[in-house]
């Protein structure tokens, strides 16, 4: 793997919050002059070629991809095409992964999942079941993330507690995302039967 590979890499899993000009040096083991020479390289190809989507994005001395200017109409439409359109598996595996572990970071959720979720934490936050709260006080200070009133709402809970309890024998650590997301289906499940037996019964009174 060549030098600007990793920094694309390292720019990559660190999602929307960035990494610092200091980290992208601490973990290649490249002084910071010569990253500041790739990530120059890395922000000309991506101007030059005209078939790639990304850009590089520099706030001080916190760098991060982001998707062109000219793409704004296209990843616009991607992430209000959500609040029409059911939960994917994958955004229930995630919003279960905060409902349990919150307050979590995009890194910890993607340590579990063993995917990037940035793109799932942003539908998920255009649709108002999580949000942000505050930062992690360590080197990139990522966000941590929580649900919200809305959660509640969508998955008919009352408080927080009301969550489906997981395996008695297992810790939190001893989960993996399957589980976590199962969890929150058999709610759904129990929910759903529940309504279904309201219905019936309205039903045989009225007839």
């Amino acid at each position: 793997m060549n030098n600007l590979a990793k920094i694309e890499g390292l720019l990559f899993i660190s999602g929307d919050e960035g990494i610092t000009l200091a980290d992208l040096s601490s973990l290649t083991g490249f002084m910071k002059p010569a990253v500041s020479g790739l990530l120059g390289r890395l922000k000309e190809r991506y101007a030059q070629d005209d078939d790639c989507a990304l850009t590089l994005l520099q706030s001080g001395e916190t760098y991060r991809l982001a998707t062109k200017a000219s793409l704004a109409p296209i990843m616009k439409a991607y992430f209000e095409k959500p609040l029409t359109s059911p939960l994917t598996q994958a955004l229930l595996e995630v919003l279960a992964i905060v409902a349990y572990r919150q307050p979590i970071t995009r890194i910890e959720i993607d340590d579990l999942r063993g995917v990037q979720s940035s793109g799932s934490l942003q539908k998920l936050v255009a649709r108002g079941l999580i949000e942000t709260h505050g930062r992690l006080d360590v080197p990139g200070r990522p966000f941590k993330y929580v649900t919200t009133d809305a959660f509640l709402d969508y998955f008919g809970l009352e408080t927080l507690d009301d969550l489906p309890p997981l395996t008695a024998q297992m810790s939190l650590e001893d989960m993996d995302s399957d589980i976590f997301l199962r969890a929150l289906q058999s709610r759904q499940e129990k929910l759903a039967k529940k309504e279904e037996a309201n219905h019936g019964t309205t039903t045989k009174g009225n007839g």
